[in-house]
């Protein structure tokens, strides 16, 4: 994990997940990788997790939580507000997030490890094109947990998902359309309505739970945009407002 620290720090942070296809990479962490959160006062933490096919996605869900409650157990250290937290990510690492903003819990009060007792829960998040649904990805009925179309990405899923119990099993545990409640996180999500890969209808369908529940949330649909478009590092400042809304106010 990295900690990018402005001078002029607002008290707030940001987890940037390091992920694509559930893969991660210090290489990517560039010395502008922290921008534009830093210019205007965020503390970002960019989380580099371990990558598929040797670490199982289901495991990788973990290590988000594992990295939530550090960044808040040390929140003093860092001269963050452990209530202000938020997380960004992309395609994989939007999925992480949201697994974040879903299912982010208090700590176990009687665990020997203090970190352990610390909240993995954030305050908002801003996502590019993530997946929220693995047992209709495509279409009604698209199990995207190792068969089908998804079959080239079975080594991610371990052996959770060689079986159609497992696959059920996996596909609603890894889907944060089944875990939103009242106390989910405020999400926005910037999805491109061509993408190939995780349709627009994921988002959507996000959307129209986490109103019924109550959950501040917003679409930005990009117009002609597909998965990973070109110049969508450009596309993050669209982020600001959003965490202004819910982190600084």
């Amino acid at each position: 994990m990295y900690a990018f620290i402005p001078e002029n720090a607002n008290g707030a942070a940001i987890i940037k997940m390091v992920s694509g296809g559930w893969k991660s990479s210090h290489d990517r962490v560039k010395e502008n990788y922290s921008k534009p959160y830093t210019d205007h006062g965020y503390t970002v933490f960019a989380v580099v997790h371990g990558s598929q096919p040797r670490h199982k996605v289901r495991d990788i869900m973990g290590y988000m939580h594992r990295a939530g409650r550090l960044i808040r157990y040390n929140a003093t250290q860092w001269k963050i507000d452990p209530n202000r937290i938020g997380v960004t990510g992309a395609s994989a690492g939007g999925h992480l997030s949201l697994i974040l903003a879903t299912k982010g819990r208090p700590g176990d009060p009687d665990s020997e490890d203090p970190i352990d007792r610390a909240s993995s829960a954030v305050q908002a998040a801003v996502v590019f094109h993530p997946p929220t649904e693995y047992r209709n990805c495509a279409e009604p009925g698209d199990m995207a947990v190792g068969v089908g179309k998804q079959a080239r990405w079975q080594p991610a899923f371990g052996p959770e998902s060689e079986t159609a119990e497992g696959r059920e099993t996996l596909g609603r545990a890894m889907s944060s359309i089944y875990q939103i409640s009242e106390s989910t996180a405020s999400v926005s999500i910037i999805h491109g309505d061509p993408d190939p890969i995780v349709p627009l209808f994921q988002a959507e369908s996000f959307g129209k739970i986490a109103n019924e529940r109550g959950v501040p949330f917003k679409l930005v649909v990009k117009e002609g945009a597909k998965h990973g478009w070109t110049g969508r590092a450009d596309d993050e400042h669209q982020f600001l407002p959003w965490f202004e809304k819910y982190l600084l106010c």
